[in-house]
């Protein structure tokens, strides 16, 4: 009814700003002088008028002005009206429309409560949004995948499982983490109902432990944990001892400059990896871990993999945001036991995939293999569109494989989808194949929008996922744990 009145509105008032008397209307698009059909050939041939944050809107909706009344209908006064568009409601109301009643102050009110935001202008709801969303088509063509909510910075609270906009604790939150305190302080976890707990998302207040002690770090015993601390952290140091001083040997020295030449590359936009300190921490990290794994030694990609761990366990000392905090701040100590649990959980996850990063990489290369053939019948629209353009799985899918989606996703969805990889049996090596396909199919109309072999690659390459936090993550990885469930022990469709 209201759709209605307001399209009505538009057609038969002749004081429109930027719409044509009926004499002196000009002929659009070639149709002589036939009236238009519709109403987006009607905003198609008066564009001035339709301006997303034109506050007008809603006063046409009410009360009419006197007929003697002037709605600013020269073009000078048009202008002016644009450049004030961003100012105050109340400033840019026409000064001839009648004064606002209490029961029209109540509709404006309910009209502005159901507002959004779409291209960061106000779009009222419903009709109206649908309507405006059609005027500024061009301008929203290449943003329409992105998720109508408030911005969240790049790197707001990445450490933070509340990053996606979510209040910072719910009574079922706090449930959750009083059964995670509850199993952590058993004298032996339960490892496996610790995982299941954790495959949901794990509180950021325990999320350091639970990491240490999936990861298979820490055991589960809780009286040897500090021992096996204690021991583990001298253990590294003196690796350090040992090797770092070779790292200006001919035999290293071209592994050390590929790894100070990738440190600084490692998230450039996050101020905490562009610290020294902490550059000076991945450079050790790196150089002792490739010197102690000869069959594939360092390689581009293993530096991101760092970082998750590394901003978990310094969460675990820093209340405020992590990724502006200056680490040479915390104790000499305090440090050291980061770095040295950095590198054994890092550790850990490599040995399950190593084969990713020796010669040739074939672990990644099977596994691209491996989510073509999971695509094509999943999503064979998809895979004949790539066929079709000359895609190759292997132009987007191998930075997928290779850093574990950390360039696709920001740091804080990184952080959460790892409680779940570490909560699955075999989540960094097998689990993370449903991811991808899971994830590629998330872009599915974005892909087949792409007519051209560049715009393919271009969007696979710089998905918009900027404003992701925890509820497109949660998301993602149902969608991949029903992909694992319909094809890993499915032969006929898909081989492991």
């Amino acid at each position: 009814m209201a759709t209605d009145k307001r399209i009505n509105f538009w057609r038969r008032n002749p004081k429109v700003p930027g719409r044509y008397h009926k004499d002196t209307k000009p002929k659009v698009n070639n149709l002589k002088s036939k009236k238009a059909s519709s109403f987006h050939e009607f905003a198609r041939s008066t564009n001035d008028a339709w301006d997303i944050d034109d506050a007008e809107d809603e006063d046409f909706l009410g009360t009419p002005a006197p007929a003697s009344s002037s709605l600013h209908s020269t073009s000078k006064q048009n202008q002016q009206q644009q450049q004030h568009q961003v100012g105050d409601t109340e400033n840019r109301m026409p000064h001839s429309l009648a004064p606002l009643t209490t029961e029209r102050l109540q509709d404006v009110q309910e009209e502005e409560r159901d507002c959004r935001h779409i291209n960061g202008k106000v779009v009222k709801s419903n009709s109206e949004a649908h309507l405006s969303s059609s005027s500024v088509h061009s301008t929203l063509q290449k943003q329409q995948s992105l998720p109508v909510r408030p911005i969240i910075p790049l790197v707001a609270r990445i450490s933070d499982q509340n990053a996606s906009g979510a209040p910072p604790m719910m009574v079922r939150e706090k449930s959750r983490l009083d059964k995670f305190k509850q199993l952590l302080a058993s004298p032996n976890t339960d490892l496996e109902e610790l995982r299941k707990h954790s495959w949901s998302g794990i509180p950021r207040e325990v999320r350091p432990v639970t990491w240490r002690l999936l990861s298979g770090y820490l055991p589960a015993n809780k009286e040897r944990r500090e021992l096996v601390l204690q021991r583990k952290r001298e253990e590294y140091f003196g690796f350090i001892e040992q090797y770092y001083h070779s790292r200006t040997d001919e035999h290293h020295k071209d592994t050390y400059r590929q790894i100070h030449i990738d440190i600084p590359r490692t998230n450039p936009l996050i101020p905490l990896f562009q610290q020294p300190v902490v550059q000076e921490v991945f450079e050790r990290i790196l150089f002792i871990w490739a010197i102690r794994h000869p069959a594939s030694g360092y390689v581009q990609g293993i530096n991101d993999l760092v970082t998750p761990f590394f901003v978990v366990f310094l969460s675990e000392f820093v209340t405020e945001d992590v990724e502006n905090f200056e680490v040479a701040e915390l104790p000499l100590d305090t440090q050291r036991n980061i770095e040295a649990d950095s590198f054994w959980c890092m550790s850990k996850l490599l040995d399950g995939i190593q084969d990713n990063y020796t010669f040739a990489q074939p672990g990644i290369q099977n596994k691209v293999k491996a989510l073509e053939e999971l695509v094509s019948r999943i999503d064979e629209d998809i895979h004949n569109h790539f066929k079709k353009y000359e895609v190759e799985y292997l132009q987007f899918a191998f930075r997928w494989m290779n850093n574990l989606l950390m360039r696709e996703l920001p740091l804080r969805c990184t952080i959460r989808l790892w409680d779940t990889y570490q909560a699955e049996a075999e989540g960094f090596s097998h689990f993370h194949l449903y991811v991808c396909a899971a994830f590629l199919i998330e872009w599915r109309k974005e892909i087949l929008s792409m007519v051209d072999f560049q715009g393919l690659l271009m969007l696979l390459q710089n998905l918009p996922t900027i404003h992701w936090g925890n509820e497109e993550v949660g998301l993602l990885l149902a969608e991949a744990y029903r992909l694992k469930y319909m094809f890993a022990d499915a032969p006929s469709h898909y081989k492991r």
